[in-house]
């Protein structure tokens, strides 16, 4: 991640100071010609030159403000080189000094400093807070207090800041940087609270303040001359700074080997969106469960869910492995139940109502729901491949029955399902020929209480009728025009309602006469 982290701190003479950075070197990408052996002209000088820049400007900062600093605003002598960690896997160095190496940096620093500790103000004055532009930068920066038995209000103004270009990068690491930070944060309070309580208790400094003489001119020196006070002093930390750099490298380090880039195809689909929040949705509960009571209770329940089915795609694998014939794809089925059957199996299927299924080849069903699950967004799919008594339409819009499973009155007479009922016509002499052709061995009843004409719309179920009726398309073809009349469908229905498609999609459907 190119970012720097930095300490800061207002200080009561010389208003906001950085105390400490650091910041992260990459190596530098091999040239074609360093590739193939050949030494490059002038790299030595490149390399000393850019050395030298960043010695040449801490030696002007350290020269034209060592004049107007105190002993609060230093945390490393002049002559201290800093510190350097190297990262054996990447290469990348992590130097941490007072301020930066390139005189840029030193700005983009110096602004956010002033910002933190000046302008940019949360409520409370403590907290993280987020600022910053395209030019100079985007800052994230957590604002504290240090305990400090001489300073005004017994305590001192402190901020860390990480500077980075990326906003959206530092946005999404948000709550990482916020944990981490406020560890070091609290590390250094707690470590300041005890020297200050011990001060305190040696000699109490609100009755030495209220029992002598305020005078405005002397006030900044009435506290033996000791104006600002060091961080190193305040904490009485032996190894302060090379703790932060410790700190901050890791911080930097660890922030961008949490998030990675990854190149997708194309914008993620709506069923792809789907699955995402469930597989996260799924992970949440195990973690939830793995650390409470009743895990068997857990179990069980994701048992139940996949015994009726509920687990969204189905496993295909195994649907291929089972014995007997399938249904293979959309145009398949078409062949085998006949165009108008098909069209009206269809139209019940986008509609939204039940799809009701029963016979005996369990496989055969099954492999009839995974075609026509095709047909909807993921989220629109409530399935049960078989069962041994009816389920509602709340519970599933695709139903797989036995054959001996009566179906409720109130079903049967309703415009809002389908049933189909596949009874076997004869038996079949050669398995290869009953998986090449499922009419040969299985008869079709499809019966419904609806009146109105499936000949007229969806839309989408006309679409689909083109691409299935033209043989020059393959089925991989047909496919792929699906799940782009798919996209299309889910567009126009976010673009005309607001509330949550998968919910609502069938009435809109409805209204709109799609």
């Amino acid at each position: 991640m190119n970012a720097l982290v930095a300490l800061c701190h207002f200080c009561e003479l010389h208003g906001p100071r950085t105390l400490f950075c650091t910041e992260a070197l990459h190596p530098p990408s091999p040239s074609p010609s360093s590739q193939t052996g050949a030494p490059v002209p002038g790299d030595r000088d490149r390399d000393g030159d850019r050395e030298g820049e960043g010695l040449t400007m801490r030696a002007n900062s350290s020269a034209t403000q060592r004049g107007d600093m105190c002993e609060g605003c230093r945390s490393l002598p002049a002559s201290h080189p800093g510190f350097v960690s190297i990262d054996n896997e990447t290469g990348i160095r992590f130097l941490s000094h007072q301020h930066p190496r390139q005189p840029q940096l030193f700005s983009v620093v110096r602004q956010a400093c002033v910002r933190s500790l000046s302008c940019e103000v949360c409520p409370g004055r403590e907290g993280p807070i987020f600022f910053g532009d395209e030019q100079h930068g985007f800052v994230f920066s957590h604002t504290f207090f240090i305990k400090d038995s001489l300073a005004r209000g017994f305590q001192r103004w402190y901020s860390i800041v990480m500077v980075a270009m990326d906003r959206i990068y530092l946005i999404n690491s948000w709550p990482f940087l916020l944990r981490h930070l406020r560890l070091t944060i609290q590390s250094l309070q707690s470590t300041a609270l005890k020297v200050f309580d011990n001060e305190q208790g040696v000699c109490p400094q609100r009755a030495v303040r209220m029992n002598s003489v305020f005078s405005p001119a002397v006030f900044p020196h009435q506290r033996s001359g000791n104006a600002a006070r060091s961080l190193t002093s305040l904490t009485q930390h032996p190894n302060l700074w090379a703790s932060l750099h410790s700190s901050f490298s890791w911080l930097l380090k660890a922030c961008g080997c949490r998030l990675t880039e990854k190149l997708l195809e194309g914008a993620p689909t709506e069923d792809t969106l789907v699955l995402l929040e469930r597989q996260t949705e799924q992970e949440e509960e195990m973690s939830c469960w793995e650390g409470a009571e009743g895990g068997g209770s857990m179990s069980q329940r994701h048992q139940s869910e996949s015994e009726l089915g509920l687990n969204f795609p189905c496993d295909d694998a195994k649907l291929n492995e089972s014995p007997g014939p399938k249904c293979r794809s959309l145009r398949h089925l078409r062949q085998v139940l006949g165009a108008a059957e098909f069209r009206q199996l269809v139209w019940h299927v986008l509609m939204g109502n039940q799809v009701i299924w029963r016979g005996a080849d369990h496989g055969l069903i099954q492999s009839a729901f995974t075609v026509l699950k095709s047909l909807l967004p993921v989220g629109c799919v409530r399935s049960v491949p078989y069962s041994a008594q009816y389920e509602e339409a709340y519970k599933c819009n695709f139903l797989g029955l036995s054959p001996d499973v009566p179906i409720p009155t109130h079903v049967s007479s309703s415009e809002f399902s389908v049933l189909v009922d596949v009874s076997s016509e004869r038996s079949c002499q050669s398995s290869a020929a009953c998986d090449d052709d499922i009419s040969s061995h299985y008869q079709f009843t499809i019966s419904s209480a609806n009146t109105q004409p499936t000949d007229r719309g969806p839309t989408l179920l006309n679409k689909l009728e083109v691409a299935l009726s033209n043989e020059n398309l393959s089925v991989d073809v047909v496919s792929h025009c699906l799940l782009c009349l798919k996209e299309e469908w889910m567009n126009e229905l976010e673009s005309s309602i607001s509330l949550p498609a998968p919910t609502h999609l069938f009435e809109w459907l409805s209204a709109n006469k799609l």
